[in-house]
């Protein structure tokens, strides 16, 4: 399970789906679907996208004060980049977790999997 790396993004497969690493924060979430779109399309040489309902995790860890940012549109902008890559419409997202945490270094983790029917 190698790290595939783009700039500040990177991802693997693992037994379950599929991980992203983004490095930094910005305020800005519409930075981000470019950001990881550009990823898929350039360097990804994973999985392709399936039907069947997805859980979606985010977590958002930050140094310090949290950044101002809605997570919401934090989890819209990144569903809107890896729909197509991961799952072939984010209407397939079942389960859907986003959280924000102080962590040791500012990040973006996401976890998708293929929910079990």
């Amino acid at each position: 399970m190698t790290w595939t790396t783009f700039g500040k993004v990177r991802a693997r497969e693992t037994d379950e789906g599929i991980e992203l690493f983004i490095d930094g924060l910005t305020t800005q979430a519409k930075y981000y679907k470019p950001l990881v779109y550009e990823f898929f399309r350039k360097e990804w040489r994973g999985a392709r996208p399936a039907w069947g309902d997805y859980a979606v995790e985010i977590r958002m860890e930050h140094v310090g004060d949290p950044p101002w940012m809605d997570l919401d549109n934090l989890a819209k902008a990144l569903l809107d980049a890896i729909k197509g890559f991961v799952f072939h419409d984010d209407s397939q997202v079942a389960r859907l977790l986003v959280e924000r945490f102080e962590g040791e270094r500012e990040q973006i983790h996401i976890r998708v999997y293929a929910l079990k029917p």
